[in-house]
């Protein structure tokens, strides 16, 4: 296992997310093709609080739960793809989350939080892999995932061509 770690330029050399939706800020360990833990620190300058409102008490800071699951999900296609990666989806093999499913969440997550996300290979078949994993805070528990497949296909395979003398009117 490998404690180097990937700051964001080494993440957006491996997979193609950016600002705003690149959601992962750090690996801090990595066994190639086993486990990955990456790190997420959230902020009150994340996006999806722009609209929160003046008044309503804490429940106005829980981080909302699909980025939660993003997130994890971005270090689990992290993981998927170490060894091959792709930072330009309009090339090559894109990544595909085919499903995910058994996620429980056990505490809300607020401004201030630094998340660990730990994943681990259930098993991988050619280019579709099946991952694992949870996601903690201060040793806690925050939530868990069953299972998430991940799949790499060819951009062709996915993708209608591009329509070419076409002026967009």
């Amino acid at each position: 296992m490998s404690t180097w770690a990937a700051d964001a330029d080494a993440i957006t050399r491996i997979i193609p997310h950016r600002f705003p939706v690149l959601l992962v800020d750090r690996v801090t360990q990595i066994d190639p093709g086993r486990t990955l833990t990456a790190l997420k620190a959230v902020t009150v300058g994340e996006p999806c609080y722009r609209r929160a409102p003046a008044h309503g008490g804490p429940a106005r800071f829980h981080y909302p739960r699909p980025l939660l699951v993003e997130s994890w999900a971005q270090a689990a296609v992290l993981l998927a793809v170490w060894d091959t990666p792709n930072p330009d989806v309009t090339t090559g093999k894109v990544e595909l989350a085919g499903a995910i499913d058994r996620i429980a969440f056990r505490r809300q997550v607020l401004p201030g939080d630094l998340l660990e996300h730990r994943v681990q290979v259930v098993r991988a078949v050619g280019d579709t892999t099946i991952l694992a994993g949870e996601t903690r805070c201060d040793g806690e528990p925050v939530a868990e995932i069953g299972h998430f497949i991940v799949a790499l296909r060819p951009l062709a395979s996915v993708a209608p061509p591009l329509a070419t003398g076409r002026t967009g009117h």
